[in-house]
């Protein structure tokens, strides 16, 4: 299959204009400036290298304080950070490429050595065999990973000023010039574990049946799309992914029942999350096809997809975009060396993966030298 007619066209996404249907996916990266997890301006840079990308989707970015999980991940919840994240934005808008912000809330998958604060959660289950991290002065700059705490069950107190910050935070990132927002719904944090009948033992409207875990996911999205727009807003969920304990016999039927929300609400996209590793699950064509039946706007794919791999669910309308994570990660020019069958940078030391703060293994992979 020609990639110039699958990877390389352009796509228009509910009236944003993409140069191409390679999409960078999301990266927690910890580079946020302290205090306060500021983004800052070798963030700019970091993103701003990788623009060839016809949409970038930012890290994930906290929508408060309490819903931070891991050291140095920005916020998007202060003005400083707001002012932050504009260097980002006018870098990328610079290079002519869009920008997402993954609005983040990680609920149970926290500790107080973090954020100061007790977890929380739809129930007061804690997430077994987890761990987050923080930069505790390590001679070499690493991070120290420490086990997440048990959260506290969530209020309807609790659920309203979640549902609140994730407008706020919605609000924010387009005031700080962002294309648009995707509301992080998947990998085991808040939403996700609203979802999940193993994380969510709870008996009032937002626990119980299917259609009563959705209901965070509903009322979140449409506060962030009255409040930014429907073309502006999109959603990550991650059926077939079960680590941070949150393996769920139900999850598939869920999220179709998720998936005919979001259809009804008329958000932008739905972005699957999708395994990883090497001996990950395949996500069924049966799946793909009942969601595409389900849900009629933009669908993306992630999880270390090859360009052939993401070529095939495109020329099958599975999909409409395919994200990459690792490989825009080492490879700024990543849809360059695509195009051009070169070789590609491997990640130089896992250490940097989460530097801390420094620019080392972050924005100095080098970019193809063409003759």
């Amino acid at each position: 299959m020609n990639m110039k007619n699958t990877l390389f066209t352009p796509y228009n996404m509910n009236g944003i204009s993409l140069e191409n249907r390679f999409l960078m996916a999301p990266m927690t990266r910890s580079r946020a400036s302290q205090p306060g997890d500021v983004p800052n301006q070798l963030m700019a840079e970091y993103y701003g290298q990788r623009a060839s990308a016809g949409l970038i989707i930012s890290e994930a970015t906290q929508v408060s304080m309490q819903g931070m999980g891991y050291a140095k991940t920005p916020g998007i919840y202060t003005q400083e950070q707001i002012e932050g994240w504009k260097l980002v934005t006018d870098e990328v808008h610079k290079k002519g490429s869009k920008i997402f912000l993954q609005l983040w809330h990680v609920g149970r998958v926290s500790s107080s050595k973090v954020n100061g604060l007790q977890p929380i959660a739809p129930s007061s289950k804690i997430a077994k065999e987890t761990t987050v991290y923080i930069f505790d002065g390590a001679p070499n700059g690493d991070a120290t990973f420490v086990p997440v705490e048990e959260p506290r069950e969530m209020t309807q107190e609790d659920i309203n000023q979640v549902i609140e910050e994730f407008r706020v935070g919605a609000k924010n990132a387009i005031e700080a010039g962002f294309d648009g927002v995707e509301i992080h719904g998947a990998n085991g944090y808040l939403i996700d574990q609203f979802l999940r009948s193993n994380s969510n033992e709870r008996t009032d409207n937002y626990g119980g049946s299917k259609e009563n875990r959705v209901r965070i996911l509903t009322e979140i999205t449409e506060a962030v799309a009255k409040e930014v727009g429907t073309e502006k807003t999109g959603v990550r969920l991650s059926p077939f992914i079960s680590f941070k304990d949150m393996n769920d016999p139900e999850i598939l039927e869920t999220i179709q029942i998720a998936a005919k929300d979001l259809e009804r609400i008329g958000v932008t996209y739905i972005h699957l999350c999708e395994a990883d590793w090497d001996d990950a699950p395949e996500i069924p064509n049966d799946f793909r096809v009942q969601l595409r039946s389900n849900f009629s706007k933009t669908i993306i794919a992630t999880g270390n997809k090859t360009p052939e791999q993401a070529n095939d669910l495109l020329g099958k309308n599975l999909v409409d975009l395919v994200g990459f994570g690792r490989k825009f990660l080492t490879n700024p020019d990543y849809p360059k060396r695509v195009e051009l069958n070169a070789t590609m940078n491997e990640i130089s030391d896992n250490h940097t993966l989460f530097g801390g703060g420094t620019a080392r293994g972050y924005t100095d992979y080098p970019f193809l030298e063409v003759n």
